[in-house]
């Protein structure tokens, strides 16, 4: 009789090479959903910004032009930037048929984390740029300290908007009246909506249009003063 004997030792059970799909399925699942979560802070953030941007840039406006108190000055600012943000959220729920209290509930729960955020970033930065707060409309100074607290506020209030979106919070609670609304109806059709890519351009256009004619206004003074300063001697 013969016996057969299988040797066995030389077979590699190791894995190596192989791929795992499902892992690696899991692995592309879990950064796409990252990506898209980035994404969606990224744009939350750049709309509560428009509108806060808007608040900030009247309520400073207006301060300066009628000489309030810096202090008062920063609460016209801080009020205004939470009416004009609440209302730029809110009018896309109310044209995707939502009542106003209820649109209103929603908003308060979704953009009032991030805009109190914005805020005090905001007014803190513009608070200590030298002459910031004090400077004319007509000034490079504001201007220029406008768009560093509108950057640094950008930047403080990313984290806190990814950070709600991850817990289904924040801008997560309007996404699916964005996205999910019927077609508007009746008066509802009237009601204005703004991409937030549109409202952005414009705050920017306005801004660096206040820097040019600033700056236009700095290089026409020293003429200015100089003539003045002629007339005096000679009267």
């Amino acid at each position: 009789m013969t016996v057969h004997t299988h040797d066995h030792d030389g077979m590699d059970h190791s894995h190596t090479g192989h791929e795992h799909p499902g892992g690696e399925h899991q692995d592309h699942a879990h950064q796409g959903h990252g990506d898209n979560v980035n994404a969606m802070a990224v744009s939350a953030t750049l709309h509560c910004l428009t509108g806060c941007a808007i608040g900030e840039i009247a309520g400073l406006m207006i301060g300066t032009a009628i000489g309030l108190s810096n202090v008062a000055t920063i609460g016209l600012a801080v009020a205004l930037a939470f009416v004009f943000g609440y209302t730029l959220s809110t009018l896309p729920l109310l044209k995707a048929g939502l009542a106003l209290g209820t649109a209103l509930s929603v908003v308060l729960a979704a953009d009032t984390l991030s805009i109190l955020t914005m805020e005090i970033v905001d007014n803190a930065v513009m608070a200590v740029i030298p002459g910031a707060m004090d400077a004319g409309l007509v000034n490079a100074v504001f201007w220029v300290g406008m768009m560093i607290a509108l950057g640094a506020a950008f930047l403080a209030a990313y984290p806190v908007n990814r950070a709600l979106l991850r817990r289904g919070k924040g801008h997560a609670l309007t996404h699916e009246y964005h996205h999910g609304a019927q077609t508007p109806s009746g008066a509802r059709r009237f009601i204005p909506s703004f991409s937030t890519g549109t409202l952005v351009a414009a705050i920017a256009a306005f801004i660096i249009g206040g820097l040019v004619v600033s700056i236009a206004a700095d290089m026409e003074d020293p003429g200015g003063h100089a003539q003045s300063a002629t007339i005096s001697a000679v009267g």
